[in-house]
């Protein structure tokens, strides 16, 4: 029970029994593994070969960092045998939106020919559109809001590959990096592979579920997901974050397993979602221009599942009623889901009465809250372990569907 114990709050991977290939920072810092060889690669020393690094100038500096030019694809990390990523650092000289989204970053695992990572540099790092901030939590951080870093452990069995794509039309200046890694781990058979998926849904459809995590299939531990959203501004404002995250596990089909109950609760919080950031739950931007990120770990609650999973998360908002019945009159797309009962706890369930509903309607309905479906530009990062190198996902959205400007 103990190793289940430092499985669940430290070592984040699947499997409990494992010595060398468990997370080794979970280990006393006095314990000394059997071989394990201690490696970083960056362009000091591009294969992370031993006793290799540093020779460019007489060894002052040589290359510290390079460019990557417009359409070129740099591979940053390329290492054969069994081992695992412990820890990965950047820092780039443009960290605009534009070059943050327009940068594609992937990662092979025992040479497979499809990535188990395919997703936009800059929201990979924990933050989503592309933004910048100081933070840090439980997998990422970024001191001063000028770095990318991610200590997720990453393990390989044969083979590990990272590549980073400049899908913009200008060239990227000065990038800087070191991804440090151990050689020479023995895993067990249970031991995961690292995944991410990203996707984005510029206007989400009236009364559909926004897939944070599409099916996949196998088995695998969902780590958590962190989440961009940008206002339609034909809602006046009004809270957009009343839908419930909802996890479909191992053949679940019309309803979850597993449900929350409104979006920034699934976060942690309650009552609406200001700035904050902790390690297993926060939201970087609250607001600013109608735009909010938020991230959610699930390190001491683990997800697990045995042959699929499938995440999502409604797109509802609410408002008091004559407000949601002025944005009625003005067209804005919506559909009334609930209203707040003045007379018992339960909840006007509206759609399960005729419709359309008619808010109008005051001896019907009280001037209280309404839950109702809305449209807004929703993206979002994945991060899971899979049973397998790859998956049947699909492969990144192109660049010009990450990087188009927000229209209501």
């Amino acid at each position: 029970m103990k190793s289940l114990y430092y499985f669940i709050a430290l070592s984040l991977f699947a499997c409990s029994s494992q010595k060398e290939s468990q997370n080794l920072n979970s280990l006393p810092i006095y314990h000394l593994p059997e071989n394990v060889q201690s490696r970083w690669i960056s362009f000091e020393n591009l294969s992370g070969t031993k006793g290799a690094a540093a020779q460019e100038n007489k060894g002052a500096k040589g290359h510290p960092y390079d460019w990557i030019e417009a359409g070129e694809t740099k591979t940053v990390f390329d290492v054969k045998g069994s081992g695992m990523i412990h820890r990965m650092w950047f820092t780039i000289r443009d960290r605009s939106p534009e070059m943050l989204r327009s940068l594609k970053l992937e990662m092979y695992w025992d040479n497979a020919e499809k990535p188990a990572v395919s997703v936009p540099f800059g929201d990979f790092f924990s933050i989503g559109l592309g933004e910048k901030r100081s933070f840090e939590n439980v997998f990422f951080s970024d001191p001063e809001g000028r770095s990318f870093n991610c200590k997720i452990p990453m393990p390989f069995r044969t083979a590990g590959k990272i590549t980073i794509t400049n899908e913009s039309p200008k060239q990227l200046e000065m990038i800087f990096y070191d991804i440090n890694y151990s050689l020479n781990l023995r895993h067990e058979q249970e031991v995961l592979y690292f995944h991410s998926y990203w996707s984005r849904e510029q206007k989400t459809e009236l009364g559909k579920d926004f897939e944070l995590l599409p099916k996949i299939l196998g088995k695998g531990r969902f780590l958590g997901v962190n989440i961009g959203v940008i206002e339609n501004s034909v809602y006046k404002g009004s809270w957009w974050g009343e839908g419930e995250v909802k996890m479909y596990i191992d053949g679940d089909t019309d309803y979850p397993t597993l449900s929350g109950t409104g979006t920034e609760d699934y976060i942690g919080t309650g009552w609406g979602q200001g700035i904050y950031n902790h390690m297993n739950q926060g939201c970087l931007i609250a607001g600013e221009e109608g735009k909010w990120c938020f991230y959610r770990f699930h390190v001491p609650d683990p997800v697990f599942f045995y042959a699929d999973c499938r995440v999502t998360i409604q797109q509802i908002g609410g408002s008091m009623r004559q407000k949601v019945l002025e944005m009625q009159q003005n067209n804005a797309p919506l559909i009334p889901v609930t209203i707040n009962n003045s007379q018992d706890p339960s909840l006007m369930l509206l759609l399960d009465m005729e419709q359309p509903v008619d808010l109008s309607d005051t001896t019907t309905f009280p001037e209280n809250w309404v839950n109702f479906y809305r449209s807004d530009d929703w993206s979002a990062t994945s991060y899971f372990y899979l049973d397998q190198p790859s998956s049947n996902l699909p492969l990144l959205a192109d660049v010009s569907i990450r990087t188009a400007e927000h229209k209501d």
